[in-house]
């Protein structure tokens, strides 16, 4: 799955996002692409998982 965060804007972030991935799904992988502000995921769990967490985390995901 692929998700854009708009507030994703530096490596901190980055970083922050891969934790809260990492959180719902620990076997998850993780690509970050900063630049775009997209994360893909490759993860079992539903894509709702991700998007309710990483909201909670303050990075909206669509």
């Amino acid at each position: 799955m692929k998700l854009h965060i708009e507030s994703m804007t530096c490596g901190g972030c980055a970083r922050s996002v891969t934790a809260t991935v990492k959180d719902v799904d620990p076997a998850a992988t993780v690509d970050i692409d900063l630049a775009s502000k997209e994360v893909k995921i490759e993860s079992s769990q539903p894509v709702e998982k991700f998007t309710k967490a990483l909201d909670e985390a303050c990075f909206p995901a669509t």
